[in-house]
């Protein structure tokens, strides 16, 4: 079996955003006009507010810092010369879908026709990270074992604690959001890729889906590249966070494979333990706990994310050349996620324009 090349992509959701009013702005279409160059990188999504970026095939974590400069550099300047600006979190802090105007393309028209409200209401971001795994057989085996970490990396990016004008109480509300559309979360285990694609061909041939991208599930293998693409995280506000989550996964899927190799592997846990430590990702951010399902017991968030990163601390991030960008973590840990950031300001101020006006900053940290 071949070793997997690791090449990492990164896709982002920018929310669009008047620096004034700090509402959501439409402006894809304005975006989009008269500029083939940037068509394979910059893409619409459902909402006309939101802006997604593709980045090129990385390396390693160095090329995806770059690449993430680059694309945030590219759409700053894009918005900024119609006075507008760019956001990274999971959610706008007030907006509200109802107000927001759907992208006029078929693939949207066709989405909000099938899927109704869910679709209109599905007004989040987030961060998309790819890992590329060659081999078949074992791209399933990773996302297999992998799920066990979605939520340790979860509860890093959260970013998303408001929801129209309202604290909810949770760190990650995109994640409640997202599960009200169908085939999202943790996904099920598959035995190989051959009946993952009995799966699939079963879904298209009932005229469930029109092919494999309409599975959005927290990991999943991607429709169009050799990836096991992670879709768990809410959008990461700073550069530094989206390239420590970007590394953190690219380790996961080093370490998968150095285990695969001498015929090891990670104990595979039900889609309904994981689901509940996802919820308690989404709901207490790094301030909750999480379960060891091995040791059928509680431990606070930080000290598990901290042995995940010591499972593969000293094992393959210096062959990645990816330790400072791993270690980030550690930094997140100590001064809080994107949402623990969020809320500190709204109880600063009392103002959540003002959590908007945070975000911007945030956002273009070190372009």
């Amino acid at each position: 079996m071949k070793a997997p090349s690791l090449t990492l992509g990164v896709e982002e959701e920018y929310q669009i955003v008047h620096p004034e009013t700090g509402e959501l702005t439409s402006f894809i279409t304005e975006i989009l006009e008269g500029d083939d160059e940037t068509r394979e990188e910059i893409h619409p999504e459902l909402h006309q507010a939101c802006v997604e970026t593709a980045s090129r095939v990385c390396r390693d974590a160095g090329e995806v810092r770059a690449e993430v400069l680059r694309m945030r550099r590219l759409v700053t300047a894009k918005v900024t010369a119609k006075g507008l600006r760019i956001v990274a979190s999971g959610t706008h802090p007030f907006s509200n879908w109802q107000q927001q105007a759907i992208t006029p393309l078929e693939r949207y028209a066709g989405l909000r026709e099938d899927l109704q409200q869910v679709a209109e209401r599905n007004l989040i971001f987030g961060t998309h990270i790819h890992v590329g795994i060659e081999d078949r057989e074992f791209l399933i085996d990773a996302m297999n074992v992998s799920r066990y970490f979605l939520p340790h990396v979860l509860a890093l990016s959260t970013s998303s604690p408001f929801w129209e004008g309202s604290k909810t109480g949770l760190h990650s509300y995109r994640s409640i959001i997202w599960r009200n559309f169908p085939r999202t979360g943790i996904p099920m285990s598959f035995g190989s890729w051959s009946e993952y694609s009995h799966f699939i061909e079963t879904m298209v041939r009932s005229n469930t889906i029109q092919d494999s991208s309409k599975i959005w599930w927290d990991v999943r293998p991607n429709h169009s590249f050799p990836t096991l693409e992670f879709r768990v995280c809410d959008m990461c506000t700073r550069v530094e966070e989206v390239v420590c989550i970007a590394a953190i996964f690219q380790a996961i899927v080093a370490k998968l494979w150095k285990l695969r190799r001498d015929n090891l592997t990670f104990r595979l846990y039900p889609e309904v333990l994981v689901a509940e430590n996802k919820w308690r990702a989404a709901r207490y951010g790094l301030t909750g706990k999480l379960i060891d399902f091995g040791r059928q017991s509680e431990h606070p968030a930080a000290d598990l994310i901290i042995e995940m990163l010591e499972w593969f601390l000293d094992d393959v991030i210096d062959e990645l050349g990816s330790r400072a960008e791993v270690e980030y973590a550690l930094h997140i840990l100590k001064e809080g996620s994107s949402s623990a950031r969020q809320l500190a300001v709204f109880e600063e101020t009392g103002d959540i324009r003002d959590v908007v006006t945070h975000l911007i900053g945030e956002t273009v940290e070190g372009l």
